[in-house]
């Protein structure tokens, strides 16, 4: 696999922590508007600065677009954001509670994922791929790192990293929501050939989270390309901001369901339509292991285990505890048929708990809720493999990325 050293934008040391933010995707407009008020330093200025813009203005405005770029540019005239003078690499770890996680921020080839070498496990919506490629043209820039995943096998990557970390100071060190974030700037040329090489062995990288911004990226690439009479492939237009971690070192959290109606029915005639395809039993909030599914319904949860025959049980795709319930439930019964567009479902993160499901059925709000079991890593690889895609809404990554501690310029 292709990755490239580059000269970093970052913020300055003393103001990392009022810099770094949440990624663009998992804050709605007024959340982040909220987060963000009384610090000018904070990055969600850049990502989403539809913030600093009256609220009857269109997210995806270009008026939104040029107030991004705007920003950048005064993050940087202000020395908000200094850009390094070295190509260099750079290593990201979190940790949160006794999880840990360390990760190699490079730039990733966006002709590798053209080529279908970095690997897709969800499809992309129109609207939302132009809005990251409108914000890439704006600002010149990627502003916040897609999620990659490598099979950690034979390299000597995480033996590199490991070494280095050990015996240097990191660039930044600091706790945010609960998360411990640390960062090092790797300038030693020797060691970033080295690694670049390990890579170089590699065949494959898989997309954890950020398909959005990594068809962004590629669909920039190629529009350069064909701009560019002088293109030679090295350009910085062809490389993305992306963070690289080792496959065994990822944490997947369950990605929740929430329904606002049983369609019509009444809980009784919904429970004998569930039997058809479910055992059901007294439950807990959280499912034990796969192929169990917990459901919140009448203050009271129930355990469904789907019955033989209701799944292919070797299919990776119809055998995940997603495609199950979806198939065998949310639209056979609730006739939620499309959840990417159906405004009758939502979608819960497992960070936030299962007593935050309860919380969202008991005030009325939703009439039911879903407690999965959180996709394998595995699974996820086993999927992207056969060049097919998950349900929507299939895996939570957690601990997030922060944005605002790197960005790559596209100059």
């Amino acid at each position: 696999m292709r990755i490239k050293a580059f000269k970093g934008l970052r913020p300055k040391k003393e103001l990392v922590e009022k810099v770094a933010s949440p990624p663009y995707d998992v804050l709605g407009r007024e959340e982040a508007r909220k987060l963000a008020m009384g610090n000018p330093f904070s990055f969600l200025h850049v990502i989403k600065p539809e913030i600093d813009l009256p609220e009857n203005v269109d997210i995806y405005d270009e008026k939104v677009y040029r107030k991004g770029a705007e920003n950048l540019r005064k993050f940087i005239g202000q020395g908000i954001l200094v850009k390094d003078d070295g190509d260099y690499l750079y290593i990201y770890r979190q940790i949160m509670e006794n999880h840990s996680q360390t990760g190699l921020v490079v730039g990733a080839s966006c002709w590798d994922y053209i080529e279908g070498r970095i690997k897709k496990h969800e499809l992309t919506r129109e609207v939302k791929e132009m809005d990251r490629t409108n914000h890439i043209i704006y600002t010149n820039a990627n502003t916040g790192p897609v999620f990659l995943i490598y099979r950690d096998g034979k390299s000597r990557i995480k033996a590199l990293i490991r070494k280095y970390t050990e015996n240097s100071f990191p660039e930044y060190d600091f706790a945010s929501d609960g998360i411990r974030h640390t960062f090092w700037v790797v300038g030693d040329l020797n060691l970033v050939k080295e690694i670049t090489d390990e890579f170089s062995s590699l065949d494959n990288f898989y997309i954890a989270d950020g398909h959005h911004r990594a068809a962004s990226a590629a669909r920039v690439a190629r529009m350069r390309k064909s701009e560019n009479s002088n293109h030679t492939g090295n350009e910085e237009y062809n490389y993305f901001l992306a963070v690289v971690f080792p496959h065994d070192e990822v944490k997947i959290m369950p990605y929740n369901r929430v329904v606002r109606d049983l369609g019509g029915l009444t809980s009784e005639k919904f429970v004998e339509m569930v039997k058809e395809k479910f055992e059901i039993l007294d439950g807990k909030p959280s499912p034990e292991e796969k192929q169990r599914i917990s459901m919140y319904l009448n203050g009271k949860w129930h355990l469904l285990i789907p019955k033989s025959g209701t799944y292919g049980p070797k299919d990776p795709v119809s055998s995940l505890d997603v495609s199950i319930l979806q198939e065998n439930l949310l639209s056979s019964i609730l006739k939620i048929e499309n959840p990417r567009k159906d405004s009758r479902i939502n979608f819960v993160g497992g960070i936030k708990g299962t007593k935050y499901l309860e919380k969202l059925v008991d005030k009325g709000e939703y009439r039911i809720a879903f407690s999965m079991y959180p996709t394998s890593i595995e699974e996820l690889l086993r999927v992207a493999d056969q060049g097919r895609t998950m349900p929507p809404k299939s895996t939570w990554f957690e601990p997030k990325l922060k944005s605002g501690l790197v960005v790559h310029l596209l100059e």
